[in-house]
């Protein structure tokens, strides 16, 4: 990941090609699930609000991935529980909630900068609920989401896949549930699009 984030902002927004690469097993990407993919094609990152590198990843290269990527794939992006201590599993509760109230692009951003611009200390739940608040949303549709079917499965999904593809650091993306990117294997934003599309389509 860290040769990715040191291409030049230029080239996340240069005009898009298609890439050609022989992509191999055990050197650009690995496979973690040996069931056949079925649905919907989906890139999914790994993230967490505590992790610097995933606030300039937000910044920098999510749009351009999802505007890079083939036709009918989706993109996702799942929180990890692994940083940021007991608060790691209430941060990802506060994304889950966020998606079920349609505002987690502004409550990832609003996020992102309360903890690495502002230095904000979240300690609590509490700490978050008002993080929410100040951006509109009121503490009864937090607590009425949170504790919600939707949000609650949303999470054991997330959790279930992060033990599944093994994955140790963010961000980091997984593929169809199966496959798990090196991006460290990459030197351009097209050939990791190739590459996420490759393996969408495999």
């Amino acid at each position: 990941m860290k040769k990715l984030l040191s291409i030049a902002f230029a080239l996340a927004l240069a005009p898009l090609s298609v890439f050609a690469a022989d992509f191999k097993e055990g050197e650009h990407y690995t496979t973690f699930n040996q069931a056949p993919s079925n649905g919907t094609p989906q890139v999914t990152e790994f993230f967490s609000f505590y992790c610097p590198a995933c606030y300039s990843f937000e910044n920098t290269f999510v749009g351009p991935i999802k505007d890079g990527l083939a036709q009918g794939v989706k993109f996702e992006q799942y929180h990890v529980d692994f940083m940021g201590g007991p608060m790691g599993t209430e941060m990802s509760r506060a994304l889950a909630v966020a998606k079920v109230l349609k505002v987690d692009d502004r409550i990832k951003q609003a996020m992102f900068s309360a903890i690495h611009d502002a230095n904000r200390t979240f300690a609590t739940a509490r700490d978050v609920k008002q993080l929410f608040a100040d951006n509109g949303v009121s503490e009864v549709d937090y607590d009425k989401a949170a504790a919600s079917f939707m949000v609650n499965s949303q999470m054991k999904l997330w959790k279930r896949a992060q033990i599944d593809s093994g994955v140790r650091g963010v961000p980091a993306l997984m593929v169809n549930n199966k496959y798990l990117v090196d991006t460290n294997s990459v030197d351009s934003l097209d050939e990791l699009h190739g590459l996420l599309n490759y393996l969408a389509a495999k």
